[in-house]
């Protein structure tokens, strides 16, 4: 039996943080032992053990396949260096953005590529993978016909981590302030005149307002995956999202489409960069002042993998007790994407994902990643 003990740990456990020591025996968590150390264990000399970091939402692959407009690299690299990123950050599950609609004609892993293709991809990378990956689905609710594509993604189900509709229509939900620079950047892309410009974004949101497949991807999934809605703005974005069993509001755009998602019950996902910039890059609702109202479970990398831990060691230095700050990015995502069975929290029977760390006030020195009980990084002493 393949076993080993980490000793003389801050443990971050579901609802206190002790000193202690953690058993794992065959890829899971055998036993948790607060209060007690080990002499023939792995001395952690009181660094934070934690469950591994689960992000729901990350768009970073799109930045290792595009590190400049015209520059473009292989998939298979980009995933690689994804992967590498994401664990030397301590997460351990990784959901990579991949999105679905009429638009196909874009290189393979952007925003206006084959989002299926790109999901198919994924179903071949993450086996060899450090850790765990799984596809956030950013599903476009306004194109017509669907039905291919929603079988393509049932046929790679194991793959999916979860499906949010992102409605990207012009001056919508988070794009409502910005629908005049987006006219005049199209203008500019196509070199074509302002009321051209204006006149096909106004054909665009003809079109989008006539179609809605929510429904029917309700119906393709069953309760299957969890479901999520993304840039809500206002209580009827809400209220539409819930109505076709979105479970998830991810980064709402205002406090009262956040308020509106709390009430129904759902689950809140805030991107990390906005809690640890101070606020939204896009003038949009500050996590800040979401988590002052207790609306706030889940924080995800959106972009930016180390402002995750980064964003809990603030935390914790601003008062937060560790397992209140460390919960909004192992547990509650965990629970949203239904393997708290399996993850999210240092308890006998679950997978050994762990994360040591320290606290360099500014941000998380990672010093050791475990995935599965297998140790897949770790800093040189």
């Amino acid at each position: 039996m393949t076993r080993h003990i980490l000793s003389n740990a801050t443990l971050v456990l579901p609802h206190r943080t002790v000193n202690g020591s953690i058993v794992i025996a065959e890829g899971r968590i055998e036993d948790v032992q607060p209060e007690r150390s080990y002499a023939e264990g792995i001395d952690l000399h009181g660094q934070y053990l934690t469950s591994g970091v689960i992000d729901i939402h990350t768009d970073y692959l799109e930045k290792e396949i595009h590190p400049r407009p015209d520059a473009n690299f292989p998939l298979a690299l980009a995933f690689h260096l994804m992967d590498l990123r994401a664990i030397g950050c301590g997460v351990t599950t990784v959901l990579g953005a991949a999105r679905v609609s009429a638009e196909t004609d874009g290189p393979l892993g952007s925003w206006t590529g084959n989002g299926i293709a790109l999901i198919e991809e994924y179903a071949r990378l993450r086996q060899t993978s450090l850790g765990r990956h799984f596809v956030h689905v950013r599903w476009d609710p306004c194109f017509q016909p669907c039905e291919g594509p929603l079988e393509r993604l049932i046929a790679h189900r194991e793959s999916l981590g979860n499906l949010v509709f992102n409605d990207s229509t012009p001056g919508q939900r988070q794009y409502r302030n910005t629908y005049h620079e987006q006219v005049k950047r199209w203008a500019l892309m196509k070199n074509i005149s302002l009321p051209e410009a204006e006149a096909w974004f106004q054909e665009r949101i003809r079109r989008a307002r006539e179609v809605n497949n929510r429904a029917e991807v309700q119906a393709a999934f069953h309760g299957s995956i969890p479901l999520g809605s993304h840039d809500d703005t206002t209580i009827g974005h809400v209220e539409e999202a819930n109505g076709f069993g979105a479970t998830l509001a991810e980064m709402p755009v205002t406090l009262e489409a956040a308020r509106q998602a709390k009430a129904f019950g759902m689950m809140v996902c805030m991107g990390a960069p906005n809690y640890y910039r101070g606020g939204s890059h896009c003038g949009n609702l500050s996590c800040h002042e979401a988590l002052a109202e207790d609306l706030v479970d889940i924080l995800c990398s959106d972009y930016h993998f180390p402002s995750l831990l980064g964003s809990a060691v603030r935390m914790i230095n601003s008062g937060t007790a560790p397992h209140d700050a460390l919960r909004l990015m192992t547990l509650n995502p965990a629970r949203h994407l239904r393997r708290d069975h399996d993850l999210g929290s240092l308890e006998a029977g679950k997978l050994a994902d762990l994360v040591v760390f320290q606290d360099r006030r500014d941000y998380a020195h990672v010093t050791q990643v475990w995935v599965d009980g297998q140790r897949k990084f770790a800093v040189a002493e």
